[in-house]
């Protein structure tokens, strides 16, 4: 004897699988591309229908329109006899699995005519038709709510001047009066004129020159300008000039005077003497004029500076 391995199997493999449950049937299905049929389980397990009914009403189901089935073709093919094959498409015929009628042709021949069911029409009426629920058409995004309209703001009103002036208001109105002559588009009603004078009087007071109001008003206007006297309005709210800074005073010295008395230079706004000769009065400091100064010397004894004649002298005017 061999030596026995253990390990080698006691038999082979059996292709068919191991079934889940520990009796019953198991299947093997092959899944079929071509030459099968569908069956319906409520003929293929019909409780009343006997085997030969069951097994004929499959094999109508699988043949294909036009064929024969009348009970000497079913007889020639299955080897039951005639009475059996007659009494299964009875059953069939009751169940509702086929429906035969009879036609009797113009030649006063007599045929029939035989319709299959896959499925009786009794049952189909039992069974609720499913009807998939429409699906839910996509709701659209929300479209935004639009704002609720507002009143468009006025445009603000030109500006005013800050001190009157009817002189200046005068000139701001034949100024814009005048602006049809240098451009036939800035035709102003009269109202308008007197609506919009204050701010081009609010420009000459801001030391702008009319020249100057004017081509600001006139320059790079639209081909076409709706409203002329709301353009106008815009530009002297919107190009309004500042104010010119102040200019420091200028403090001019007071004129030069001769003194009445010694005839001498110094600054006063009139006439009079000196504050040497007049202590009280009301003349500059009586700073003398250096050029002056160097023409009178001073006088040793008394610290004053000696008259000099008066034909030797030149009054300062």
């Amino acid at each position: 004897m061999d030596v026995q391995h253990l390990s080698a199997p006691s038999r082979a493999t059996s292709q068919v699988p191991r079934p889940v449950a520990r009796s019953g049937v198991v299947h093997a299905n092959t899944r079929l591309t071509k030459r099968y049929t569908v069956v319906d389980n409520h003929l293929a397990q019909h409780r009343e229908l006997t085997l030969i009914a069951i097994g004929l009403a499959v094999h109508i189901q699988s043949l294909p329109a036009g064929a024969r089935i009348g009970i000497k073709c079913l007889t020639a093919r299955f080897p039951e006899s005639e009475a059996r094959i007659a009494s299964a498409l009875r059953e069939l015929e009751a169940a509702g699995y086929l429906e035969r009628t009879r036609e009797r042709l113009p030649s006063g021949r007599i045929v029939t005519h035989t319709v299959s069911y896959n499925q009786p029409p009794t049952l189909r009426r039992a069974e609720p038709v499913r009807v998939r629920p429409p699906r839910p058409k996509p709701k659209p995004d929300p479209e935004p709510t639009p704002a609720p309209a507002t009143a468009k703001p006025p445009p603000p009103p030109p500006p005013q001047p800050l001190s009157p002036d009817p002189d200046r208001h005068r000139v701001a109105a034949d100024l814009l009066a005048g602006l049809r002559c240098h451009d036939p588009r800035l035709l102003l009603a009269e109202h308008d004129v007197r609506r919009l004078a204050p701010g081009v009087a609010a420009w000459l007071e801001r030391g702008a020159a009319p020249d100057s109001v004017r081509h600001a008003l006139t320059a790079n206007l639209p081909e076409a300008p709706r409203h002329p006297a709301a353009l106008l309005a815009h530009r002297l709210t919107a190009l309004l000039p500042p104010p010119l800074p102040p200019t420091p005073a200028v403090v001019r010295p007071h004129p030069f005077q001769n003194c009445e008395r010694c005839e001498r230079a110094f600054r006063a706004p009139e006439p009079g003497c000196c504050r040497d000769c007049d202590p009280a009065g009301t003349g500059d400091s009586g700073r003398e004029v250096p050029a002056v100064q160097a023409q009178f010397p001073l006088d040793p004894a008394s610290g004053k500076r000696c008259q000099p004649l008066k034909k030797t002298h030149r009054r300062v005017r």
